[in-house]
């Protein structure tokens, strides 16, 4: 399980006990995606203060930073400009060692830059295996730089089906029965948070309607068509650094049942047989 939480309304000290405590009980399945907030109208709805683009990164950094000394260590001091610790100990600390998982997501410069440095994941919206490779190879670059390693998670909607037109249609159906208005509205709030970047642009600046029926870009990932098919795209983001994918499905149950199915032998046969011809 993957907790989302953003910093400004939540305190890093809070999460760290609450996650602590979710461990313990998971015996190490709980892990936090540290969300630093792109949608303005959360913020205002709430009554909290919406930051620049850069520096809710740099608030971001701290909630982490300060989550990792929380765990793991004992009179953890630290004097950050948002967050402040004195002689603080949490106990009992996580299960997990060295700390509980940590993951981000964002596209922009500042986002980059700190999951090469503090996150242990990455999460980024779904892309060819070509558009994802250039954010890999640039964020394990500056990564080794600093000395950290990062896993990179994409996000991917998968509808596996017997045959590509049965899998196609299925999408089509999808994107015809989308509620327009909310996905307009979407749209506009996703062209606010990419012009608040440095680059002016963000995770969804170059995703057309149809794309952002799928919020995070799933279909992009186009993990769509037969079992052979998806197994061997899956393997195509493996190829260019993907650790993880993360899987939408239309009705889960029947869907994730179908995916192991059929999708999964077929993944674990490929790699095999990748390895054979390395060896």
């Amino acid at each position: 399980m993957i907790a989302a939480i953003l910093p400004g309304p939540w305190k890093p000290a809070v999460v760290a006990k609450q996650l602590a405590t979710i461990d313990h009980l998971t015996q190490g399945r709980i892990a936090i995606n540290v969300v630093s907030g792109w949608f303005r109208g959360e913020f205002d709805a709430i009554g909290e203060p919406w930051p620049e683009h850069d520096v809710r990164y740099q608030r971001s950094e701290e909630f982490i930073r300060a989550l990792k000394g929380v765990w793991t260590q004992d009179q953890f001091n630290f004097d950050g400009k948002f967050y402040q610790f004195k002689d603080y100990t949490l106990s009992p600390k996580p299960v997990q060692k060295p700390h509980i998982e940590i993951f981000q997501g964002g596209s922009s410069r500042a986002a980059r830059d700190m999951a090469a440095r503090v996150s242990d994941w990455y999460f980024t919206n779904g892309n060819s295996p070509q558009e994802l490779k250039k954010q890999i190879d640039d964020i394990r670059e500056k990564a080794q730089a600093n000395g950290h390693q990062v896993k990179i998670g994409v996000n991917a909607f998968i509808i596996a089906r017997d045959t590509e037109q049965e899998a196609q249609a299925v999408l089509q159906e999808i994107i015809d029965k989308a509620h327009v208005a909310a996905v307009n509205s979407f749209a506009d709030a996703t062209r606010e948070a990419g012009a608040a970047t440095d680059e002016g642009e963000g995770n969804w600046a170059k995703s057309t309607f149809e794309d952002l029926v799928q919020y995070n870009d799933g279909f992009k990932t186009n993990l769509i068509g037969t079992p052979q098919q998806i197994a061997e795209r899956i393997l195509e983001l493996k190829q260019v650094g993907v650790d993880l994918v993360l899987s939408g499905f239309l009705h889960a149950i029947e869907e994730v049942k179908y995916f192991g199915a059929k999708v999964l032998p077929l993944v674990r046969e490929l790699e095999q047989q990748q390895q054979l011809k390395s060896a």
